[in-house]
C-alpha cells in the first residue's frame, strides 16, 4: 500500500489493512504496470531504474556502430532504447527537473553516437551547415501525447478517459458569470510545484494556449491534433516554461 507522507499516516493504519483476511504490509513503493509509484509520488525510483537501463542499451549501441549507417543507428535508437524513456511518461511526468534532465543526457549520449561516425557531407559555398537535432526533444514528446489525451477525453469523450476532463474555463465580471469563448478550460490552483507538473496541472494550462492558438479543434480527430500540437510546440522553447496563474 501506498500512504500518506505524514509521520502519523503509517502507524494509523498498520496491520488494519486487510484483503481476504491477510493484513496488507505497508511499503515504501510499489510497481503498477512496470512503474514503481513511491509514497510520495516523487518517481525517484522509476526514473533512476528506467535511466539504468536505457543507459546500458545506448552502450550496447555504441558498440555495434561501425556496423550500422546513421538511419540505422537512429532506427536502433527509437525501437530498442526511446521506448524506455517514455513508458507511460504522462503518469511520472510531475517528477523533478533534474530527472527528466537525465533522461535528455541519455538522448543526447544517443545522438552523439548517431552522428559520430557520419559527417554530413560539406556544403557548397558560401552555404553554411547548422547541425539539426534528427529527433524531437523528450519533453516535446511528452507535451504532445499530454494535449492528444486530452483531447480524446475533452472532446471525444472517450469513456475510460472521463476522470481526465476538465469543465469549461468561466469568467467571472461585475453582473454576472458566463462561460468563455473557445475551448478553454479551467485549470486547477496549484501551490505546489510538483503538482504544477502533474499531467492535469500541466495540460491544462497548455490545452488554453493550444487551442487559442489553433482553431476548429471540436472538429479534429486525433491524428489531426496530433500533427497541430506538433506544428505548435515545434514554434515554442524547450524546455516550456507555462505562466502559473
Amino acid at each position: 500500500m501506498v500512504v500518506s507522507r505524514s509521520p502519523a499516516a503509517g502507524p494509523a493504519v498498520e496491520g488494519r489493512l486487510r484483503f481476504g483476511g491477510v493484513p496488507l504490509p505497508l511499503q515504501e513503493a510499489v510497481k503498477v504496470l512496470g512503474v514503481e509509484v513511491d509514497r510520495e509520488l516523487r518517481f525517484d525510483g522509476h526514473i533512476k531504474h528506467i535511466a539504468k537501463k536505457a543507459s546500458h542499451r545506448v552502450s550496447a549501441l555504441r558498440r555495434v556502430t561501425s556496423f550500422l549507417d546513421r538511419g540505422g543507428k537512429l532506427l536502433l535508437y527509437k525501437a530498442q532504447i526511446r521506448p524506455y524513456l517514455e513508458y507511460a511518461a504522462l503518469s511520472w511526468m510531475s517528477c523533478a527537473a533534474s530527472h527528466t534532465r537525465r533522461l535528455d543526457s541519455i538522448q543526447r549520449r544517443a545522438l552523439r553516437l548517431v552522428d559520430a561516425a557520419d559527417p554530413p557531407d560539406p556544403p557548397d559555398p558560401p552555404a553554411q551547415f547548422e547541425p539539426v537535432s534528427p529527433l524531437d526533444s523528450l519533453e516535446h514528446r511528452r507535451d504532445v501525447a499530454a494535449l492528444v489525451v486530452f483531447h480524446k477525453a475533452q472532446v471525444q469523450g472517450v469513456p475510460h478517459l472521463a476522470g481526465l476532463r476538465h469543465p469549461p474555463k468561466v469568467a467571472t465580471r461585475s453582473t454576472r458569470t458566463v462561460l468563455t469563448s473557445g475551448d478553454a478550460v479551467e485549470v486547477p490552483r496549484s501551490r505546489a510545484s510538483q503538482h504544477q507538473r502533474t499531467f492535469v496541472g500541466r495540460v491544462s494550462r497548455m490545452w488554453n494556449i493550444f487551442t487559442a492558438a489553433v482553431p476548429h479543434i471540436q472538429e479534429m480527430n486525433t491524428q489531426s491534433v496530433k500533427l497541430a500540437a506538433n506544428r505548435w510546440r515545434l514554434l515554442k522553447p524547450t524546455p516550456l516554461r507555462l505562466v502559473i496563474l
